[in-house]
């Protein structure tokens, strides 16, 4: 991109002796579009004041760049008026041209009328509007337009002119994502231009022959084989290489004892030697995060993330210890041996270097430095930025499950930093870990909501006061002395926005159904809640006053202690499709899928974040399949989805088709959904299906082919099958052939050479459904209650004893459980204590068809691995289902 800065004259002002001296002020800080966008009259004036144009573009400019939104048809009348400013042949002024049109081209209207004007000056012989032009002209082009700039584009990437073929290639590489197939035709080009001599040209070139080939991995081995071979100039280029040949190393999932004879990883370490520091960073910090290591081959890297340490340049600090912070968990011994080094760092005068250089240290040190260490981090932690306060508070999570005994010292640290100002990331991240550590440690409860409590007492972020309170209902009652937190949660309903009330009401209400002691008081203050000036904080106190009033557990158990986990995507979708159709017949909120929770995933990363995008919420994977498997003929037959599992691959990634499988479990069906995707460039499918091979019970319902699969094309074909009506015979294993009709085709368009085709096939890997696949994991707030709740006539109950004859620990055998049987364990029984040699797993789920299933495993550590197995369900045959699949 091209930088360059515009000097606005000021007049000189005088100012007497008495005067006050003002700050900086910006100069557009005031602007109104309405007056701005009149302003643009001046462009229509004749000769063209090019010094006054400047200065208007520049304040429209500031207005987009601002956030201000101008409507289609301002836009298109500022783009209009600019048009006329290509007479002038002022340079800045041209180019400020170029940047408005670049800014405008989204939004207004006919944006296409100044293409002949922008390729005559991509052409030109002025080498200052060229670069400009090829930019402004990529922003404004569509796929449909751009055969008639193609022959301009491929002279511009290999242009002598360095500004030129750069601009050149980076719009090539903006228009691959709308017109890759038009881009691919430039290979040829850039290629040449990977020769250049200019370390940016070598860069993007070598950027856009990758996202050309991306997809051809036989293409991609041979560009990065042919360049580790070469010398490249660009030390950017030479860093993408390295990157590149990072994930070919890992697609292949070498092992360790065969990586240090690969050419790729060779090219790597060779890379350490390099007389570009930045390169040197580059490999040292691919090393380290490659998978399949030894120590042989981390100690070259680790040496020189070492010297970077001692670097008097700060970038350098920063990038080692950054490095070393990343990989603490993962290579605790290789980062350990570089203690003193990061000791050193402590009292760097870079804030950011020495915060990271504690938190390393927390993660590798001793149990006995913690304290010291945190002491050393509270002297400054207030002067660093939220951003780093977050990696501080990462470090301290990990430091906890590495220490559970120090929980004290470090919670109480934490709730000092919750006091403190800060943003809403930077409090959520210290409240993920205080939840974090009440979950994974069962002394740290009562501290934990504790510190909590008085939080929400001055919270100002409504989500974090909403999921605190939602914490407090599920593991106050539970807690040593559940009345303590009554006040904190009745104190939300007085003084907080209706949201925060409402959720105090839903926790209070979990305090009555869990508490019979508490019961009174929560009814007196439900009541209240009754006058509420708020509709949903009213609707709830009534509905739960009601629950409570009729005195009946399974309605507490059912509708306030253990609430099904609904997926709210697809009961919006369910309750639209009921206000849509028959309305005389009542809404069946049993059609709606239970889904689990999906939490949201904890990035394993102390990089800082570099955009404020905000993430897409994760969703289950039956929230992502419903509205595929919505488009199937006949599906609604089947009724609500119990779960889906992950996707199998049943190829390997390298052969000519690869197809993976995800299982969609209904209570008597299950839909196999296969996606397939074609690497030959010479072939055209049709008709693709899979034929399965079905055991005995199995019934065939349908299979809906794919009528088209083209090159590098995902599609999918669906089999339905019914289960058996035992539940016994529902374990099995299926054979599988990919068929299909081939076609043969231009390897350039794609389209078939002739209608003739044959017949052909393809043999994949078998697949299996098993246990966990049909049963979707719950977990219980208290299960003792529940286990004992389900000590009656309605729950049906098997028990046997197993040798684990293939484990030799406790964890191991819990793992493999775990695993096998698909639920979900409560109670943090699913993490061994160390040295323990007895321990007890309780997990639960729901097995298709709505049984519920309670499973309490003793085991024992002597020789080998015992097991007492105990299932409760309320059929008897998922019961006997569940304990036949640990023998």
């Amino acid at each position: 991109m091209n930088y360059f800065s515009l000097k606005k004259a000021t007049p000189r002002l005088r100012t007497s002796s008495s005067s006050t001296p003002t700050g900086p002020s910006n100069a557009y800080q005031n602007l109104e579009k309405t007056s701005v966008l009149q302003e643009t009259r001046t462009f229509n004036e004749t000769p063209v004041n090019a010094r006054k144009c400047i200065h208007i573009l520049t304040k429209i400019l500031y207005l987009i760049n601002q956030g201000e939104v101008l409507v289609a048809r301002e836009a298109t009348d500022c783009f209009f008026a600019m048009t006329k400013l290509f007479q002038s042949k002022d340079v800045v002024l041209r180019r400020m041209v170029y940047l408005g049109i670049k800014e405008l081209s989204s939004i207004a209207e006919d944006v296409i009328i100044v293409t002949s004007s922008l390729t005559k000056d991509m052409t030109g012989k002025e080498d200052l509007y060229r670069a400009a032009a090829i930019r402004a002209l990529c922003s404004i082009t569509d796929h449909t337009m751009l055969q008639a700039v193609e022959r301009y584009m491929k002279q511009c990437i290999v242009d002598k002119n360095a500004a030129v073929s750069c601009a050149a290639l980076v719009s090539s590489l903006r228009l691959a994502s709308t017109a890759g197939d038009v881009v691919k035709r430039w290979a040829n080009e850039a290629q040449e231009a990977l020769n250049s001599d200019n370390i940016m040209v070598q860069y993007h070139a070598l950027g856009m022959l990758y996202h050309i080939r991306k997809a051809d991995r036989l293409a991609v081995s041979k560009l990065v084989n042919k360049l580790t071979r070469g010398s490249l100039k660009s030390p950017y280029a030479v860093c993408m290489l390295i990157r590149i040949a990072c994930k070919l190393i890992e697609e292949e999932d070498i092992p360790a004892e065969e990586l240090s004879d690969s050419p790729l990883f060779t090219f790597i370490e060779s890379c350490l030697r390099h007389k570009s520091e930045m390169v040197i960073y580059e490999a040292a910090h691919a090393i380290v995060n490659l998978k399949n290591t030894n120590p042989r081959m981390l100690s070259p890297a680790f040496s020189i993330l070492q010297l970077f340490c001692s670097s008097p340049k700060a970038t350098l600090r920063f990038a080692a210890v950054r490095t070393f912070n990343k990989v603490a968990m993962t290579h605790p011994a290789a980062v350990a041996t570089c203690n003193l080094d990061l000791e050193g760092l402590i009292t760097d005068s870079n804030r950011s270097v020495a915060t990271l250089a504690i938190t390393t240290l927390l993660k590798t040190g001793a149990e006995s430095s913690v304290e010291r260490l945190m002491k050393q981090i509270s002297t400054f932690v207030a002067e660093i930025s939220d951003e780093f306060k977050v990696v501080v508070v990462q470090a301290i999570c990990a430091l906890c499950t590495k220490y559970p005994r120090k929980h004290t010292v470090l919670m109480n640290f934490l709730s000092g930093m919750l006091r403190e100002e800060g943003g809403l990331e930077y409090k959520t991240s210290i409240v993920d870990t205080i939840i974090t550590i009440i979950e994974e440690n069962v002394d740290a409860k009562e501290s934990g909501l504790s510190h909590l409590c008085e939080f929400i007492e001055d919270c100002e972020h409504v989500s974090l006061a909403v999921r605190i309170l939602h914490l407090l209902g599920k593991e106050g009652p539970f807690a040593a002395t559940p009345s303590k937190y009554i006040r904190f949660i009745y104190n939300r309903v007085i003084l907080e926005s209706p949201i925060v009330r409402a959720a105090a009401v839903t926790a209070l209400s979990q305090f009555g159904a869990s508490c019979p002691a508490l019961l009174g008081n929560i009814l007196v203050l439900l009541g209240r809640c009754q006058m509420d000036p708020d509709d949903e904080v009213r609707d709830r106190a009534t509905y739960y006053l009601s629950i409570l009033n009729s005195e009946r557990p399974e309605l507490y158990k059912n509708y306030i202690i253990e609430r099904e986990n609904c997926s709210l995507a697809l009961l919006e979708k369910s309750l639209s499709d009921h206000l849509n159709g028959d309305l005389e017949t009542r809404f069946d909120i049993s059609i709606v899928p239970k889904a689990a929770i999906v939490k949201a995933e904890v990035p394993n990363d102390v990089m800082l974040v570099t955009s404020s995008a905000p993430r897409p919420p994760k969703i289950t994977r039956e929230e992502e399949s419903a509205a595929r498997l919505a488009l199937l003929p006949g599906i609604q037959v089947l009724g609500p989805i119990h779960r889906s599992t992950a996707p199998i691959q049943l190829t390997e990634s390298e052969t000519e088709y690869t197809v993976q499988c995800i299982k969609h479990i209904f209570a008597q069906h299950v839909v196999f959904q296969f996606d397939c995707l074609n690497t030959l460039s010479d072939q055209f499918l049709e008709n693709v299906r899979v034929d399965l091979t079905l055991p005995e019970g199995f019934t065939a319902r349908a299979v809906i082919p794919c009528p088209k699969l083209p090159y590098n094309e995902l599609q999918t074909t669906f089999v339905i099958v019914e289960f058996p009506p035992d539940a016994a015979s529902s374990i099995a294993t299926f054979g599988a052939t990919l068929r299909f009709a081939v076609k043969d085709c231009d390897p350039n368009t794609g389209e078939p050479d002739s209608e003739e085709g044959y017949d052909d096939e393809y043999m994949l890997e078998d697949l299996e459904v098993t246990v966990a696949d049909q049963i979707q994991k719950t977990k219980k707030n208290n299960f003792q209650v529940a286990w004992d709740a389900a000590d009656s006539e309605e729950w049906l109950q098997a028990e046997d004893t197993f040798v684990l004859s293939a484990v030799t620990t406790l964890q191991d055998a819990v793992n493999n459980i775990v695993k096998i049987l698909g639920l979900g364990a409560a109670n943090l029984s699913e993490k061994v204590p160390e040295g323990t040699h007895l321990h007890t797993l309780l997990c639960s789920g729901t097995f298709r068809g709505g049984a519920e299933v309670l499973v309490r495993a003793k085991l024992a550590l002597s020789e080998g691995v015992t097991l007492n197995l105990t299932v409760r369900s309320t059929d008897q045959d998922v019961a006997e289902l569940i304990t036949a699949a640990i023998g």
